[in-house]
């Protein structure tokens, strides 16, 4: 009998599933996007019952797909998006309201009161994280304050107020189980780095009880069994639990201190490894990369909201593009004089900027700027933004980069990849799988139940690289043109 290890990667877009084999190798996946909702606001919402059925439906898909005998199934691993956090009622398991997506600002007036009360420092030295509507916390306070009977229900401990990664376990076992692991309970801004628990005080400014969160548990813990609704004759264990960065992190073999891998998703997570004590920082922040067998490993991270998400605006919005793939020949055809830089601040600048009240510009056009130099403009913003945050994390470590480990769909742009490299002046490396963020969560699941071994999990990945080719005085013009058109948006 074959030993198949099945991985769910729960992202902004869709749900994707993964089957794995004895040896790790990805054999077959499956795909199912879900509802973008953006109201005139620019909040942005999914419905978390899509999302679960999307989880069911996208197994099946993938089991017919590969034509295997489902009962091989052993083990399961789940990535998901992170921050995006929801609320539901404990009883009927049924949510109060929309998931609020990480991308969301709504909660920046609850963050600007705790900042006005004084209290930025506090979350920052317990959280590792800014005051920022970025984390789940201040989307959950909005819905506690903004749902009708929902303040009182919570204080009741009646709700469970989570992330999607919780949603999923919660319904994948029939209510048995609420859990979350430490990477995710990391990112809520909820969570104590240093005493490895929920923080009573944070969470009492803002309004949450800690009776409605979700048990932590180690990333390769127990997370209990599940079926699928009945697809599976055998309920089988979920052993593997990390958010999706983190997972990219694990996936991507950067196991060991000063390792640093950048994701090109909707937005981008940038992580370095640096090992088991926290650095605190004022530039990214500071999370855990995961909790293994009673021991945690932090990381640096800086995030960006609108990376991979600029193609997609320029192609459904602009116009400018009908495909993703046109963006590097268009960079290529564009005059290489031209200095329109794009800063996509569309919904704030995360890292290392922290300000949410920032707005994109075209900054530099001149009469002869045209489609070409525009696409340009935006494809390269992906890498300036990302060399922020590697410059920041260099700096604020004292470790020097050698090398960034990249996964994500835009790392098949070729000019995007060259260009990143000689920004950030650092060789770039692309893995032969796209889908990290899955295959992490599904590796640690496998190792958890004794199907992989670490040692040669790993071996063998032949890596695509790009090296920086740009000279030093080019490469400083650009990247100080970007600094001078950052200024530009910033509103502090």
């Amino acid at each position: 009998m074959a030993d198949y290890v099945l991985g769910i990667d729960q992202s902004t877009q869709g749900t994707k599933a993964l089957l794995f084999d004895g040896t790790g190798r990805l054999l077959e996946r499956a795909d199912l996007s879900h509802r973008q909702m953006v109201d005139s606001q620019g909040w942005v919402e999914h419905d978390p019952k899509e999302i679960y059925h999307n989880t069911i439906e996208v197994v099946k898909l993938l089991v017919e797909k590969a034509g295997i005998n489902k009962s091989e199934i052993r083990t399961l691993g789940i990535s998901n998006q992170r921050e995006t956090a929801m609320v539901w009622d404990r009883h009927t398991g049924l949510p109060i309201y929309n998931a609020v997506v990480w991308q969301c600002a709504r909660g920046a007036g609850i963050c600007e009161r705790l900042e006005a009360h004084g209290n930025g420092e506090l979350v920052r030295s317990h959280t590792g994280l800014p005051l920022s509507p970025y984390f789940s916390a201040a989307k959950i306070a909005w819905v506690l304050e903004n749902v009708e009977g929902a303040k009182e229900k919570a204080k009741r401990g009646e709700l469970c107020c989570g992330t999607i990664d919780s949603w999923l376990v919660y319904k994948l076992t029939g209510g048995k189980e609420f859990r979350t692991d430490y990477s995710n309970a990391s990112r809520t801004q909820m969570f104590n780095i240093k005493t490895l628990t929920w923080d009573p005080e944070v969470c009492g400014l803002f309004g949450i009880p800690l009776s409605c969160l979700a048990a932590v548990t180690d990333s390769n813990g127990y997370y209990g069994e599940t079926d699928f609704d009945g697809f599976l004759e055998k309920p089988i264990p979920i052993r593997g639990v990390m958010g999706d960065s983190h997972g990219a992190l694990f996936g991507q073999g950067c196991l060991t201190k000063g390792m640093t891998k950048a994701t090109y998703g909707t937005g981008s997570s940038i992580m370095m490894n640096i090992g088991e004590q926290p650095v605190f920082s004022s530039k990214v922040v500071t999370s855990l990369a995961w909790g293994m067998d009673g021991n945690v490993t932090y990381v640096l991270e800086g995030n960006i909201n609108y990376t991979g998400a600029v193609i997609t605006w320029m192609k459904d919005d602009l116009k400018m593009i009908s495909s993703p793939t046109e963006t590097g020949s268009l960079a290529e055809q564009a005059n290489p004089k031209d200095e329109t830089y794009l800063v996509p601040a569309f919904s704030g600048l995360g890292a290392p900027y922290w300000d949410s009240d920032a707005r994109g510009i075209f900054y530099g056009m001149s009469r002869t700027t045209g489609r070409a130099e525009l696409v340009k403009a935006g494809l390269e913003s992906i890498a300036y933004q990302i060399t922020d945050v590697v410059r920041a994390m260099e700096e604020e470590s004292g470790i020097a980069i050698g090398e960034l480990r990249v996964d994500g769909g835009p790392t098949k742009n070729t000019y995007l990849m060259q260009f990143q490299s000689d920004m950030a002046d650092i060789p770039v490396r692309i893995p032969p799988a796209e889908e990290l963020s899955g295959i992490g969560a599904a590796y640690v699941a496998g190792l958890a139940m004794g199907l992989y071994e670490r040692d040669t999990l790993f071996s063998g990945h032949k890596r695509t690289s790009f090296t920086p080719s740009m000279k030093l005085e080019e490469r400083d013009k650009k990247y100080e043109g970007w600094k001078k058109a950052v200024s530009k948006a910033l509103t502090r």
